[in-house]
């Protein structure tokens, strides 16, 4: 069976126990299927995976850990998550784009606003006061992005095909 790839930025240790922590608390437990994660690509062809590997892997070898913020918590309706800004991460994921030019669903072809989901499918007014909540004591604040990772998506938890560090 094929499944679509999902490209994400991996966030450090520290960081990503502080987002799955979120998550636990406040996703609907039978939605809460994967890690907090950064999504920089929803659907790469499995018939491209040699090529994906290989560019993930030139990328973090050239490139230094890109510098990154959390500069706000986000309503999305039905949810919550927290903003990420890091034009270098953004710079890092045109370079990937131009590369799979012709491979990428309309969704990827535009920049993506960079976010990390803690809550989703939730009443409004469920998102809401968790938005005021988180908001009243966030500060913006720095973001660890170790590397890239790859995984196939299959309707439920993610396959992890596999991770790239940055070493650049």
């Amino acid at each position: 069976m094929t499944a679509p790839i999902i490209i994400t930025a991996e966030m450090g240790k520290a960081d990503q126990a502080w987002a799955n922590g979120l998550r636990r608390a406040h996703f609907p437990v039978e939605r809460n299927l994967v890690d907090a994660h950064i999504t920089l690509f929803h659907h790469l062809p499995p018939s491209h995976l040699p090529e994906i590997k290989s560019r993930l892997a030139a990328i973090v070898a050239e490139y230094p850990a890109p510098v990154a913020y959390l500069t706000e918590v986000m309503l999305l309706g039905k949810g919550v998550a927290f903003r990420v800004d890091s034009l270098e991460l953004l710079t890092m994921r045109d370079e990937l784009a131009d590369a799979f030019r012709g491979l990428l669903i309309p969704q990827d072809q535009a920049t993506p606003k960079l976010h990390i989901t803690v809550q989703n499918k939730v009443e409004p007014s469920a998102a809401k006061a968790l938005h005021a909540h988180l908001s009243e004591s966030f500060r913006p604040r720095p973001l660890a992005i170790s590397g890239f990772a790859a995984h196939y998506y299959r309707g439920g938890p993610w396959e992890q095909i596999g991770r790239w560090t940055f070493r650049g």
